[in-house]
Order: C-alpha cells, then structure tokens, then sequence
C-alpha cells in the first residue's frame, strides 16, 4: 500500500480517481486546492501526488517547489485539460515527473502511479519551449508531453506521422531546450539524396579519398554534440541502414576512404512517415536498427484529428506569412471552409493555403474564396457539407476502419501456430471491451457512473469489468 494525494477541484475526478486508486490498496487523500494539499501534506506525506493545474487560488504548477519542500521524494504527476507545449515545458522544468491529459482513462492513470511508486525517485528535468508547434486539442497536448519528456533525456527518438504533420518541428523543439541546446542541430532528408550519394554526404571523405580531394566533413561530423535530424529515415538504402546501426552502436563514423573511425558525440533523431513494423516484416528495414531508433517515440497526429487547433493554426500562420498585412485576419466563415475541407498534406498543406489566402486577401479579411483550390485528385477534397452529414461519414469511415481491423485481428488468431480453437468469440470480445470501457472512461473523465450510463451497464456491472491490483 501507497500514500497517494489526489489534488483536483472537480469533485467527480477526485471521486473517480480515488474510487480507483483505493480499488488498487493505496490510501488516497483529496484536496480541492494547493492551500488544503499543503496541509494534508504536512501529516500525511504523500509518496506520489496527483495534481491538477488549474485551481482555485495558486496554480498547481506554481505550487510544485512547495511540494518538493514538504515531499522531496514523491513524484508528482501534473494533470490538465487546457495543456499547450508551453505548460508541459513548465511542468516538467517544475520537476514533475509525468504529465497527464484530461480526460484520461485509468489504463493510463494506473500505468503510470504503478511506474513511478516502482521506481521511486522524480523524474524532472529541463524541456523544449513552444516553438512552431500550435495546439490546444487533447491530441496535441499529448504530443507536448511526450515532446516535453523527450528534450529530457539523450535518448534516440522516433518521430512518426504522415507527411505535413510537424515531425520537424517536433525535433528541432526537442532540441531547441535540451542539454544539447547549444550545439547544432543538422537535418536531412534520406529520402531526397542520390543513393550514390548517401555515404559520402553522411559520413564524409578523408583526403585524397577520390583523386587527391581534400577531407570533407559528413552531416555525422556536422552534428558533434549536437542533434542529426533523420528525415524519411525509412527510405534509407540497405547499405546505409547497415551504416546507421554501426554508428548508433559504436558512436564513431568511418569517412569513405579512411583507414581508422571517428569518434562522434551525437544525438539522433529520426522521422519517418512510413510503418517501419511492416517494413520490417516485410524485409525493407532492418529490425535491429529500428530497436536502436525508437527508443523513445512521438506520434504526430494528422490534421484531421485535431480540427480544433485550426483557428489557432490559421492565426499562427498569419503572423508569420510574408502576405500578410499587419492587421489581416481570418473570418468566420473562411475558417469555416478551412474546417469543411480535408487536408491530406496536413498541416503543411494548410499553411500553404493560408498564404495564398493572405496575398489573395490583399490585405483584408480572409473569406471563403480566397482560398485556394484543392490539389486535383486528392482524396476527399471537400468534407460533406453540414453537421449533420460530416459526422455520418466520420462513423461510417470509423466503421469501415473497425471492419478491417476486426478481419485483421481474426487473420492473425487463425494464422498463429496454435490457435486457441473455440474460444475466438470469448477473446474478441475481451479484447474489444477493454478499450470500449478505457474510451468511455476517458469520454467522461473518468467518472464511473457516467461511463456506465453511456455504455449502459449498471456501475456494479462497469466496477466489476474494471482491472484490480
């Protein structure tokens, strides 16, 4: 059994999350502000605290150096519904050892409380400020967290997403607050480089490697002690894959032409839009290499999932678009155009437009038909107009998506080895109704008895499918 201090202001979250705590054998105390935590603190002594940022009176953020006073070794979680990259950073340089976003389900909650009451110690540490990353959604703040985390430690990172999502941007935040900050950050595109190429700009010449050439530098070389930014890393050849997994292992490069290695201090990062699992499977890279990269993974979320961060993203690019005049703005019904249509280049497309929009307005207010017109061919080029009618083709892509899945997970069950015979309806329906429950939870904030209502089931019924300690 653990102290765990649950500090929130919504009464419901306080319940649910001690509901669930205390299901797991710890003691769970409740505060509803910082003044009242600090108190409970003072003959309590939490060994792991859970607190929100926004509440009445201090903020929970600013609150964190008195924590540390009173529980110098308890690891304090920071939850939040209104996070942006700029309150993960400050959360994280606060010296909270994880960031959590509302709503959350308690999979996630339980993962971490165990994690860190295993563990032991915080795990703070400086992150990455707000840069070019714009977003308010719960999906964005997720990104922020792991972003936040990320710039924390020198481990490689992986850095996934469909084309125009912000993986870039994603690194150069990483970089831009990390201990590294102040080395270089050198990025290139696998993708772009003449395969005959590849070696020689990666890891250099020695002199008079190629008829008397002087030395040349490679980007592995550039980047000592900094950060080398690999792009669409999973076009990269066979042979440079080969090359990649040696530096990463040896931490020295071997210039075309040289006779002895080179000790290189560097951070990789890489990007890739492909899924490198099925190149795997597939024989197109190399298992061992992807071990080495995705040590520690972002997933960039396309732009569909965040329609939200749209007015934030337009006035963002706005402010930095060379069209722009100084009090140019974006109407409603322009955002409502931008909302309406798909966006398959994602945020990148989006950007695009905006700045043609913003010549195309010649200084005005941005309206509807400054926009420019969809790429020819691209999937989906307008989302059905009308609420109504856009949200039936989300649950009938949604739906066609769980129909695949569901073909995908029974070819899997009968193509093991040994197949569990008889039992294939008994362990769909486990499986799906996990994440059924986690996404119910996570939709009401983790009250039980709202999850049950919408899942209609009893909260005996719902409390007794949950997962015990």
């Amino acid at each position: 059994m653990n102290r765990i201090l649950i500090v929130d202001d919504e009464p419901a979250i306080g319940w649910s999350l001690g509901e669930l705590l205390d299901d797991r054998g710890h003691a769970v105390k409740t505060a509803a502000s910082v003044e009242e935590a600090l108190e409970i603190c003072r003959h309590f002594l939490p060994e792991l605290v859970l607190l929100d940022v926004r509440l009445p009176g201090r903020d929970g953020l600013s609150a964190i150096p008195d924590f540390r006073v009173l529980v110098p070794t308890a690891p304090i979680v920071v939850m939040t519904a209104f996070g942006d990259l700029d309150t993960a950073v400050r959360a994280v340089e606060a010296g909270a050892a994880e960031y959590l976003v509302k709503p959350f389900d308690s999979g996630q909650v339980t993962a971490i409380v165990d994690r860190l009451l295993e563990r032991g110690a915080t795990a703070a540490a400086s992150a990455p400020p707000p840069g070019g990353l714009v977003g308010s959604s719960a999906v964005m703040q997720r990104v922020f967290a792991r972003v936040a985390l990320a710039a924390s430690s020198d481990l490689p990172v992986l850095i996934t997403g469909a084309t125009g999502t912000g993986k870039e941007l994603a690194a150069r935040a990483i970089h831009a607050h990390s201990a590294r900050r102040s080395g270089p950050l050198i990025a290139v595109n696998l993708a772009a480089l003449p395969p005959a190429l590849v070696e020689g700009e990666l890891f250099g010449h020695a002199k008079g490697a190629f008829s008397g050439a002087t030395a040349r530098d490679g980007l592995f070389a550039s980047a000592d002690r900094g950060v080398l930014f690999l792009d669409e890393v999973g076009d990269a050849a066979a042979e440079v894959q080969a090359r990649l997994l040696r530096v990463l292992d040896a931490r020295e490069i071997l210039p075309l032409g040289a006779s002895a290695p080179r000790p290189v201090d560097i951070r990789v990062i890489a990007a890739t839009n492909r899924d490198l699992a099925a190149d795997v499977a597939a024989g197109r890279f190399r298992a061992d290499l992807l071990h080495r990269l995705r040590v520690f993974t972002i997933e960039m979320p396309p732009l569909s999932a965040r329609l939200n961060d749209i007015p934030a993203l337009v006035v963002h690019f706005l402010s930095g678009s060379p069209g722009c005049g100084p009090l140019q703005a974006a109407s409603d019904d322009f955002l409502a155009a931008v909302r309406a249509r798909s966006w398959p280049g994602n945020v990148r497309e989006l950007k695009a437009a905006v700045d043609v929009a913003a010549v195309l307005a010649r200084g005005g207010t941005l309206r509807p038909e400054h926009l420019p017109p969809p790429l020819p061919g691209a999937a989906g080029a307008t989302i059905a107009e009308g609420t109504n009618a856009s949200a039936a083709d989300g649950v009938a892509t949604a739906e066609a998506r769980l129909e695949r899945a569901v073909r995908d997970w029974v070819a899997a069950q009968l193509g093991a080895e040994q197949p569990r015979e008889g039992w294939l309806h008994e362990d769909f329906l486990k499986a799906a109704e996990a994440t059924l429950i986690d996404e119910a939870l996570a939709r009401t904030g983790g009250n039980r008895t709202a999850a049950a209502k919408l899942l209609g089931l009893d909260r005996s019924t719902l409390r007794g499918k949950l997962p015990r300690g």
